[in-house]
């Protein structure tokens, strides 16, 4: 399948899947949540070209691990644990093509920012519910995107920038949802973040290593 076609068809089975598949029964709707992203691998192979380097394979990785982790994420902690897995994943991919900037190494204090004030809310919507077992997982979960969002913003790529922006986003909408308060939209807001930034990941594979030598953003 020619990769200009791929695109389309992700956008259109996240479309098929965020607003028309029905909720039950259950395999039924993981069976499509999964296409999208099985289609966005195939993509990032595509995306890698012939001869692959290690970042290129480090990266599939995440992407696989993240696909496991849609596969398993109603049971909570064993979905929690897969994406855990490919954002290490992902962080080791992005690091090997480190790309020093005084000017990127101070985005590590938005994100700090950021991860310390929402995992303060987080703990304590947790002990509020009485989910005390979940703080040391989420907070690590926490610690982990933001590491592999500031590794993707020290890469200066723009793809893999976006890409690990909207997963935050997609994350933390996520978490507010369940732990914090209702949002309205919250199921259809989480899916297309998420599969926009497994889709600039995803198509960051064709620049990462051919622009590393240089400034890209």
């Amino acid at each position: 399948m020619p990769a200009n076609r791929l695109p389309l068809l992700i956008l259109t089975m996240s479309i098929l899947y965020i607003f028309i598949v029905p909720d039950d029964p259950f395999v039924f709707k993981l069976f499509f949540k999964l296409i999208p992203m099985a289609m966005i691998l195939m993509y990032a192979f595509e995306q890698s070209g012939r001869w692959k380097s290690k970042t290129h394979w480090l990266l599939l990785c995440g992407l696989i691990f993240s696909m496991l982790g849609d596969g398993t994420i109603h049971w909570f902690i064993l979905g929690l644990s897969a994406f855990l897995i490919g954002h290490l994943f992902y962080i080791t991919g992005f690091l090997t093509r480190w790309n020093f900037s005084v000017s990127r190494m101070l985005y590590a204090i938005p994100v700090g920012i950021y991860a310390i004030l929402f995992g303060r809310r987080l703990i304590q919507a947790l002990n509020e519910s009485g989910e005390q077992s979940l703080v040391i997982p989420v907070l690590l979960y926490i610690l982990v995107i933001s590491i592999m969002t500031w590794s993707a913003m020290m890469t200066g790529n723009r793809w893999a920038l976006w890409g690990s922006i909207l997963f935050v986003i997609s994350d933390s909408v996520l978490a507010w949802n369940m732990f914090v308060s209702p949002i309205p939209n919250a199921a259809e807001l989480i899916m297309l973040t998420y599969y926009s930034a497994q889709f600039l990941i995803a198509h960051s594979l064709f620049t990462i290593v051919k622009n590393s030598h240089r400034l890209v953003w």
